[in-house]
């Protein structure tokens, strides 16, 4: 299969100026809200389709997020796109330097399966509000959400400026033969390799949005109760298969039994269940028997339970695991916490930095002196201290991984940003001129010259 006639029209397309005034940026924001709007009721039943989410979740974790995306970019556009004036050095003057925030072009998006809606459209969103067209590869297992994407997209959209591109393994890799102007792609670290080895051999910048084990650690300092609480509903919501959930977590000795008894009621409390509209199904068999075997029975704490009609996995907590055991050895992304326990927080922290680094990482501590060890000792994408995964929701955040856990960062600004290039411009009057840089070059233009630089 070829793409190439599909990636020249979009390139024609881009080339006509069609993508890049502030008038046409608006138009396809506001195309993409109505897209939104209109069919809320069918994106849920999509989303629900594939993983039996409520649409309480789909609102919060595929929907809301869009809309607010969209809503912050139509308000920001005239600021972000206006030039940037920047200083004018001694040797330049007089003259004036800015940089110009300019559209890359023609852009790749290959969107994930775990939050097939919100993965796959919010870095469309960027690109379009930065001027680029978009070729949109969602993924193939949440094969109710790709369709619903396809159509949707089809209907409001020109194809010359958005489309969507169905299918698997084959379809993603004919269009990684391709050039592109940017790659953005979000998924697993061995997937992202591969896009990164394809996107070198054209030059193409790539942003990857891949994952790892994030870690969590509770001290003894903290506020347990709120401490659990919010943890609790990071890790199961999507039955754990959220790239930034916390993966596994560090709890004090002293604390140990407690934080365990805690954890089990909470988990009680909420009744996580697909029929109570706050549990999803594991996406597919392949991964619900990958996470039952990475589950060493032995190790139950509390849960455990599989149902493989349903497709779910209770939420569980593993107790007595050792850094050696398959559970700490790859990203769990399903729900199963396990708990370690740890005498020293230095030894905690010396743990976590000799491992990849993660996408996230979360302190529950009120000790600053625990809290500054963890922010300036830890390399992680982003983070929070006293929660988790709620710094994904302030778009003033750059969201992104670092290492192992992705390169490149977006939401907010910081969306806008990678699908532009910061085109640099310096403008000189058109009657002044200075004559040191010019032929003959004397002993007196050099000494000028270095007073000017400061070399002498």
């Amino acid at each position: 299969m070829h793409f190439s006639d599909l990636l020249a029209n979009q390139r024609q397309y881009f080339k006509a100026q069609h993508t890049k005034t502030l008038a046409a940026r608006k138009s396809a924001l506001q195309r993409f809200k109505q897209l939104l709007l209109e069919n809320e009721a069918k994106i849920y039943a999509a989303v629900h389709a594939d993983f039996q989410k409520s649409e309480h979740e789909a609102f919060l974790t595929e929907w809301a997020i869009l809309i607010k995306d969209i809503d912050e970019a139509l308000g920001a556009l005239p600021k972000w796109m206006k030039a940037q004036r920047v200083r004018t050095n001694l040797v330049n003057l007089p003259g004036k330097s800015y940089v110009v925030p300019e559209p890359l072009g023609v852009c790749l998006v290959i969107g994930a399966w775990n939050y097939p809606i919100q993965l796959s459209f919010a870095p469309a969103i960027a690109a379009l509000a930065a001027g680029n067209t978009v070729i949109l590869k969602p993924s193939e297992l949440a094969a109710n959400s790709a369709q619903c994407m396809a159509e949707l997209v089809e209907q409001y959209f020109d194809p010359q400026l958005f489309t969507v591109v169905l299918g698997g393994v084959a379809e993603t890799t004919a269009l990684l033969q391709e050039r592109f102007d940017k790659i953005f792609f979000t998924g697993s670290p061995a997937v992202g390799r591969i896009v990164y080895q394809a996107a070198a051999k054209h030059l193409t910048p790539v942003t990857l949005e891949l994952g790892g084990k994030s870690p969590a650690i509770l001290t003894p300092s903290a506020d347990l109760p709120t401490a659990i609480k919010r943890l609790v509903w990071a890790k199961f919501l999507n039955a754990g298969q959220t790239c930034i959930a916390p993966d596994y977590v560090f709890v004090h000795e002293s604390i140990y039994l407690e934080c365990l008894g805690l954890l089990q009621q909470e988990i009680e409390k909420n009744q996580y269940k697909v029929g109570n509209k706050n549990y999803v199904q594991i996406i597919n068999e392949r991964n619900l028997a990958r996470l039952e075997q990475l589950l060493d029975k032995d190790k139950i704490a509390f849960g455990g339970q599989i149902d493989r009609e349903k497709r779910t996995i209770s939420p569980t907590l593993l107790k007595d695991v050792s850094f050696d055991d398959a559970i700490m050895q790859e990203e769990i992304f399903g729900p199963i916490l396990p708990l370690l326990p740890y005498t020293n927080f230095e030894d905690a922290l010396s743990y976590i930095q000799d491992h990849e680094k993660p996408l996230s990482a979360y302190l529950f501590s009120n000790d600053k002196t625990e809290q500054a060890a963890w922010l300036g000792q830890l390399s992680f994408g982003g983070g929070c201290i006293n929660d988790a995964i709620m710094h994904i929701t302030n778009p003033n955040l750059p969201f992104g991984g670092v290492g192992q856990s992705g390169t490149g960062s977006y939401h907010g600004k910081a969306g806008f940003d990678t699908f532009s290039h910061r085109k640099s411009v310096f403008e000189k009057p058109r009657l002044f001129e200075v004559p040191l840089k010019y032929p003959p070059y004397t002993t007196t233009k050099m000494g000028w010259i270095k007073r000017l630089l400061k070399f002498s």
